[in-house]
């Protein structure tokens, strides 16, 4: 094979894209597969708002087809200004904000715009390509093990030791791929920690910037609340980048349509570096996000039913393992806080199969589960974890309330069977 650059050579695909692409491959061939791997939604069960559909056709229709401009349209970015002000208390000027499509390509720039080859980045494992985004840049990896007892989020204490010197700081509350959120005074620390550290460095030095992903913060449960630097901390506007968008809040993945808000000379950057990239949301989907965006009654009311259906799954599953751990299997489950996400504990490296086979790693439990319960979830070695950890990320995006029971009834019995 050619001899290609240092980066083609020492980059990974998608653990989860591989693994989505493998099970869907089985599923085309017959097989039975309770598939909760992917991030995303099945338009049947979740379809986007009807209002968002019909807006986004009609802007089809009355020909918005061409280029956009390179920091999104005009009407989008103000939309968004309106949206975040009512929503979060969040005051954004249209050139603080850059639209793109979808969160990824806007991750992916505001590496390139912060990191240079050595410089340090810290971010907690399991988290969703931090791993693979400070590779693309030749960053030093600063990795936090984060624990349940935090609920795998970084802790102040956990970030300190990392914190002399380093460039980026990622945070995504709530998590992909755990599901948890980071609360209010924990998220206090870290900004009274980053604001600390900014002080004390000169005017020729490099500041700390806090990435914060909140792609998933209008889907929180119960008495759970989102908080964000800014409005915890003012001071923190001038060193936080946001990564939002409509991709989960709206189940519309497909749709492409993503912002970031910061200061604008970062924004500046970004746009400069998306525009040679060419990572630009559809002009229609634009402009029907910049319509959909300031129907807040629709919104409220889409928000109510959606939440219900996926929290209600989460919880039904979360119950079901709470159910098998009390009959004594190797499981366990994280009470769901927000997201699309279950953590889900399964715990089985080392025990044998009837066929006398041991399983001997994390991969082959991933494999026994698929093969026997017919069970596909995310191990969290593919979130940049340990490979020996027995945690993983269950999705409900494709989930059908009426498969659940029989997928746990399947499960129990495929662990009947270990010894």
């Amino acid at each position: 094979m050619a001899k290609l650059s240092k980066l083609a050579e020492n980059q990974t695909g998608s653990e989860i894209v591989k693994l989505g692409n493998a099970i869907a491959e089985r599923i085309r061939n017959g097989e039975k597969i309770y598939n909760y791997t992917i991030g995303d939604f099945d338009p049947s069960i979740f379809p986007i708002p009807k209002e968002f559909e019909d807006a986004i056709v009609d802007e089809y229709r009355y020909g918005s087809t061409s280029y956009p401009p390179a920091d999104g349209v005009l009407d989008l970015r103000k939309a968004i200004s309106s949206f975040l002000k009512e929503w979060e208390g969040l005051d954004y000027e249209p050139n603080e904000i850059q639209v793109a499509s979808g969160g990824r390509p806007l991750l992916y720039t505001i590496f390139k715009v912060l990191v240079d080859k050595g410089d340090k980045v810290i971010y907690a494992v399991p988290s969703w390509n931090n791993n693979h985004y400070a590779n693309m840049n030749d960053a030093v990896h600063c990795v936090i093990e984060a624990t349940p007892e935090s609920n795998f989020m970084p802790t102040v204490a956990d970030i300190a030791p990392h914190i002399k010197g380093a460039t980026l700081l990622c945070l995504c509350t709530p998590q992909n791929p755990t599901g948890t959120t980071l609360s209010k005074e924990s998220l206090e620390q870290i900004c009274d920690l980053i604001l600390e550290e900014n002080r004390q460095r000169g005017n020729d030095e490099k500041k700390l910037y806090l990435m914060f992903d909140q792609m998933y913060w209008t889907l929180t449960f119960g008495a759970i609340e989102h908080a964000n630097p800014v409005t915890l901390r003012p001071a923190m506007k001038a060193f936080t980048i946001f990564v939002d968008g409509i991709s989960k809040v709206f189940a519309a993945t497909g749709v492409r349509v993503g912002w970031s808000m910061g200061p604008a000379e970062v924004m500046g950057k970004v746009k400069a570096i998306l525009s040679h990239i060419g990572a630009w949301a559809p002009m229609a989907e634009q402009k029907a996000t910049a319509k959909y965006l300031l129907q807040t009654d629709n919104i409220k009311k889409y928000l109510v039913h959606f939440k219900a259906e996926v929290e209600g799954r989460l919880r039904t599953i979360y119950n079901g393992f709470k159910t098998l751990k009390e009959k004594g299997y190797a499981v366990d489950a994280v009470d769901p806080q927000a997201a699309i996400y279950l953590t889900i504990k399964i715990d089985l490296a080392g025990k044998q199969t009837t066929d006398g086979k041991t399983l001997s790693t994390q991969s082959d439990v991933t494999a026994y589960l698929l093969s026997e319960a017919k069970l596909a979830v995310v191990p969290f070695y593919a979130f940049g974890a340990g490979n020996n950890s027995p945690w993983y990320r269950l999705s409900v995006g494709t989930c059908k309330k009426e498969e659940i029971m029989e997928m746990l009834s399947q499960l129990e019995t495929a662990l009947g069977k270990l010894k």
